[in-house]
């Protein structure tokens, strides 16, 4: 049990100010884990005060860019040191399979890190250009953008809370971040990192809390911009704020990604990819191709593989390494699972595996795997996002509807292709509307942009341009 009475605030534990508190449980046991106090809004304008004070420091705003890298770097260490506990925390809270948990939540929280420590070193912080009219330069300047608050979600909390912490911190900036509810526990972890790794004070901040939370914390006048990761619903109530402030926001939304099968992909190498880039984390997973295009002429051959990948992935206790698919992250979210589930039956698609809970697990927030096939691409399982393991295979003709399909979508988040010619496969990337692609996998790359088009959200995360959104841009003309 691990229950928490402070906030980290300027550096330091300490008592909140409001008196509300949350409890965290596991995913799999549905028994309560621990709790922690739900900051209130004196406790945001502490915490906002603090990352403010932090900007103009000596200790952050004087230091050169490779005395930031290295204190990011003994922050990654610190961070190492404790990888396989905050990957356990995690897989606990949300269900991630520890075997997930320990790349993601463990590994992938360091060598982010460590990403982001090697660009603030290179990161040249004036530019001198020449005038276009010959008749002088101008100076191009860099500057932290300012305090940033930043909501992360429950299905990767760690990680994609180090999405925006290693750019806001590679930049100079200071951050005040609220983590999920479902998923906090480890965001205390990653504090106390911070204070054993000699962060300055202020420049990280944790307030921890749900939708009100985050509504003030948004809403703050003394937050320069905002960083958001989750639902679309969300974002877009972030986005009216922030556009009615004029403040710069980035917004990592929702997908309904496709997985289009050519004609010549082969079966086996197909479906096993498959398995990963549309149930990956029990398809609690943003960019997951859960709408998968299946050509007519090979159609009942595809559906009969996929439907026996999904029913063969074991499910059991996220915490064993054997386990691929765990349970959901909270009650209300199996339930929402289930509801699509009906409503996929009720629409006319055809289940052919899965469809209800794990008949030999009697507690946990489990749903089967489940595939539907026969599915319009305009039913309500194939436009909406689920963000459970629930896969919708929809017939298409030729290439050229298969793009159309994949295009006919509110969101433009990830999608796949799979072929045997990986230039075909190019090809058929390039034509489909979304911010990341995959042909025959689908695997981030750090040193790559990654966010969405549509309603999938604005702006962009990792590589230089994750860096780029931190930073204020000031040009300063000189005569010749």
């Amino acid at each position: 049990m691990t229950d928490h009475s402070e906030l980290f605030i300027d550096g330091t534990w300490v008592a909140p100010q409001g008196t509300e508190t949350i409890n965290a449980y596991s995913a799999s046991t549905e028994e309560r884990i621990g709790s922690f106090p739900e900051a209130s809004p004196a406790d945001i304008d502490a915490a906002v005060a603090a990352a403010r004070r932090a900007l103009t420091s000596p200790e952050w705003a004087e230091i050169t860019q490779a005395e930031r890298a290295a204190l990011m770097n003994r922050f990654a260490d610190v961070l190492e040191a404790g990888k396989d506990e905050r990957a356990r925390l995690v897989s606990t809270q949300n269900g991630m399979p520890i075997s997930i948990a320990s790349f993601a939540e463990g590994d992938g929280v360091v060598a982010l890190l460590r990403y982001y420590a090697s660009l603030a070193e290179s990161v040249e912080l004036e530019e001198i250009r020449p005038r276009v009219d010959g008749t002088g330069t101008t100076v191009v300047q860099r500057t932290p953008i300012g305090v940033v608050g930043a909501i992360a979600p429950w299905n990767y909390p760690a990680v994609l809370a180090m999405f925006k912490l290693a750019p806001i911190l590679a930049s100079g900036s200071t951050v005040v971040f609220k983590p999920s509810p479902e998923t906090t526990l480890d965001s205390f972890t990653m504090a106390q990192a911070a204070l054993e790794a000699g962060i300055p004070p202020g420049v990280i901040n944790v307030v921890p809390g749900g939708p009100e939370t985050g509504k003030h914390l948004v809403a703050h006048p003394g937050v320069d911009k905002v960083a958001f990761t989750g639902s679309t619903r969300a974002g877009r109530q972030i986005g009216r704020v922030c556009g009615e402030l004029l403040k710069p926001v980035t917004l990592e939304l929702g997908g309904k990604s496709a997985g289009i099968i050519l004609e010549d992909a082969p079966v086996a190498e197909t479906v096993t990819g498959l398995a990963t880039a549309s149930l990956l984390n029990t398809g609690q997973t943003c960019y997951m191709s859960t709408r998968i295009l299946a050509p007519k002429s090979r159609y009942d051959e595809f559906v009969e593989a996929i439907t026996a990948m999904a029913s063969s992935l074991p499910v059991g206790d996220p915490l064993d390494p054997n386990t691929f698919i765990g349970p959901l992250v909270s009650k209300a979210q199996k339930e929402r699972v289930l509801g699509y589930i009906e409503q996929g039956k009720a629409e006319g698609a055809t289940l052919t595996t899965g469809g209800g809970e794990p008949k030999d697990i009697d507690r946990g927030w489990y749903v089967e795997p489940t595939v539907f096939s026969n599915v319009d691409n305009s039913s309500a399982i194939a436009r909406e996002e689920i963000f459970g393991p629930v896969l919708s295979v929809i017939p298409y003709t030729d290439e050229a509807e298969a793009i159309a399909l994949a295009n006919d979508s509110e969101y433009g988040l990830g999608g796949t292709v799979w072929t045997a010619d990986q230039d075909r496969g190019l090809q058929v990337a390039r034509r489909v509307a979304t911010g990341s692609f995959g042909v025959n996998s689908y695997n981030l790359d750090w040193g790559a942009p990654f966010g969405g088009v549509k309603s999938s959200g604005l702006g962009r995360e990792l590589g230089p341009e994750g860096l780029a959104a931190y930073f204020s841009l000031k040009s300063i003309f000189l005569g010749s």
